[in-house]
């Protein structure tokens, strides 16, 4: 840290029964009175440096002669910080050595512009004191990054004083300069002086900051931590001005400095304040557009205290964008967003569902949106499925084509909606509307929907039997797997519908399989040959043939699932029926 040392002679104040005072052979001519210190001093050489005191001491020689054989006390009033910055300036006149650093020269600045002690005092013999520390300010405190950063914080003290003498703005524009600027040129004298703050310093919260950074930002990550001590208003024009400047940072740069301002001032969600309030709403502001300048983990943080905390909705509009733009990097347990609202939910399910749609409009705005309900009745209906459908069945039984982020997604979303499906209080639109959310293309597979059905009916076993049909519907029996499927031909919370369907697809899964395993090529053409020469000698056999292929359908030899068969009641045997002769049909064709 870099000072100044003015004058020469050594320090002869002195202290007597509260009142300083100065060695000299002159009798004590002016009293000064100065917060709750006096002090005995001499008009010479103060009168000759002071023009606030010059003047007073003129005012005063013209009262009252009997008023004026009296030793006056000079008061002064709102004299700007401690009486150690206005003995600084005694001492200054005096001739005495006084040492001048970044801690005292904002407090010694503006007690020497209250006193007057410029060159118009001076008439142009020497500098005076306020010429020598603007010099002292510009050539030396505003050229450290270091310097710079102490006397803004001791600007505090006095606000509006600084701020009229430009102190503050300029050391914000020195901060913001030495931020970014290489750190081999910037700090390679405070290096060399071992002045600059240990980068080794302990990591404050790292859960706030569990976001990686590149090298380059860890060795920089220092002066994040520094500006972290400054208060809310400080800090806010520092970062603006950081932000703003002609010199281009990395925005991971500013998002690891917000981390780190937020891990010291944004207490717990359960200990909120009214100053949190205007901290968060504050990191939320400086936040960089850029999507990867902060983890998605750190938004969703903020995200849970904007709804613990009376923050604006369009703060937290913006928090839920940002982070719906790399929802692929949440957890299901960073997903958990407390709601604390009348509905007696759990979770914020809209904010996730706001999320998920600004993370499938960035990736590609023509992705076409999960089916209505009525198109899922319509594509699940008995009466529509035919040897196409079963050839989508096979299809969807191989490898899927669905891009990676999508599939994680719905990864996501799903394993979200078994956790929520436990709150009693979740109704069955906002699970379905969450679930319907997600493209049809990205669901490569539904057991991990089914197991958020599930889990739904489970806990909400009194619903209605419209909402348990309007949550079952949004579930594609084609799409579970095997063992999946068996779990929910036995789940007598779902409807009957959707237990046939599940049947109806499982016995379609099963003759394509048959075939796909059992019939080659060849076999197919010996087997159609063989069965035209019998039918033509034979008519009579023709019923027998039938029956030899239509194993291929899986019902022969299995009485169990024909006594199965024969208790469905009698709306889904037509269903059945339809099946066999689908099967039959196909062995047909074969």
């Amino acid at each position: 840290m870099k000072f100044m040392e003015l004058g020469f002679r050594p320090d002869t104040f002195y202290t007597v029964e509260a009142v300083r005072s100065v060695s000299c052979d002159l009798i004590n001519d002016l009293v000064i009175q100065v917060k709750s210190t006096k002090y005995l001093l001499h008009k010479f050489p103060m009168l000759s440096k002071c023009l606030r005191l010059k003047n007073l001491v003129s005012s005063q020689s013209l009262e009252t002669e009997e008023t004026s054989k009296e030793q006056q006390v000079i008061q002064l009033v709102d004299f700007p910080g401690e009486t150690e910055a206005f003995e600084l300036c005694a001492k200054f006149c005096y001739g005495i050595t006084i040492t001048l650093c970044a801690h005292n020269v904002v407090a010694v600045r503006c007690a020497a512009e209250y006193l007057g002690m410029t060159e118009e005092v001076e008439l142009g013999e020497t500098e005076n004191l306020v010429q020598r520390l603007d010099l002292f300010l510009t050539s030396c405190v505003f050229r450290s990054w270091r310097d710079s950063f102490v006397t803004l914080q001791t600007t505090k003290v006095l606000p509006l004083w600084s701020e009229d003498l430009g102190i503050t703005d300029r050391c914000i524009e020195a901060i913001a300069n030495g931020v970014t600027v290489s750190p081999g040129v910037e700090f390679s004298t405070q290096l060399e002086t071992g002045l600059l703050r240990n980068r080794s310093r302990r990591r404050r919260d790292e859960s706030m900051c569990n976001g990686g950074v590149s090298k380059a930002a860890e060795n920089l990550r220092w002066w994040g931590e520094d500006l972290a001590d400054l208060g809310l208003d400080l800090y806010r024009r520092t970062m603006v001005a950081i932000k703003s400047s002609n010199r281009r940072i990395s925005p991971r740069l500013i998002g690891n400095a917000l981390r780190i301002y937020a891990s010291k001032w944004l207490p717990s969600i359960e200990e909120t304040s009214a100053d949190s309030n205007l901290v968060l709403e504050l990191v939320i502001s400086l936040l960089p557009s850029e999507k990867s300048a902060v983890p998605c983990s750190f938004l969703l943080r903020l995200l849970k205290m904007a709804n613990a905390m009376n923050v604006s909705p369009s703060s937290k509009m913006e928090l839920a964008i940002k982070a719906g733009n790399q929802l692929d990097k949440a957890t299901v347990s960073e997903l958990l967003i407390p709601l604390r609202d009348k509905s007696g939910m759990l979770y914020d399910v809209d904010v996730v569902r706001m999320m998920v749609k600004q993370f499938l409009s960035q990736i590609s705005p023509e992705i076409r949106p999960t089916r209505t309900r009525t198109e899922h009745r319509r594509s699940h209906s008995e009466e529509s499925i035919n040897l196409e459908e079963i050839q989508e069945i096979r299809r969807s039984m191989s490898t899927s084509s669905s891009p990676p982020l999508l599939s994680k997604l719905a990864k996501l979303v799903d394993s979200y909606l078994q956790e929520i499906a436990r709150d009693v209080n979740l109704t069955v639109s906002k699970f379905v509307e969450l679930a319907e959310s997600i493209p049809d293309v990205s669901r490569i597979c539904h057991d991990d929907l089914y197991k958020a059905i599930d889990t739904f009916l489970q806990v909400h076993q009194k619903i209605e039997k419209s909402e348990r049909k309007k949550l079952c519907s949004i579930l594609n029996c084609k799409k579970l797997s095997v063992e999946a499927s068996k779990k929910a031909a036995q789940n007598d919370l779902l409807p009957l519908r959707v237990i046939v369907q599940i049947l109806f697809v499982e016995q379609a899964r099963a003759t394509i399989a048959t075939t796909a395993n059992n019939i080659t090529a060849n076999e197919t053409a010996v087997l159609r040959r063989s069965f035209t020469t019998r039918r033509e000698e034979r008519g009579e056999e023709e019923v027998e043939e039938r029956d030899e292929i239509k194993p291929i359908g899986g019902f022969q030899n299995t009485p169990s699932r024909f006594m199965a068969f024969c208790a469905i009641p009698r709306q889904p045997k037509k269903m059945l029926c339809k099946l066999l002769s689908i099967s039959r049909s196909l062995s047909q064709r074969i």
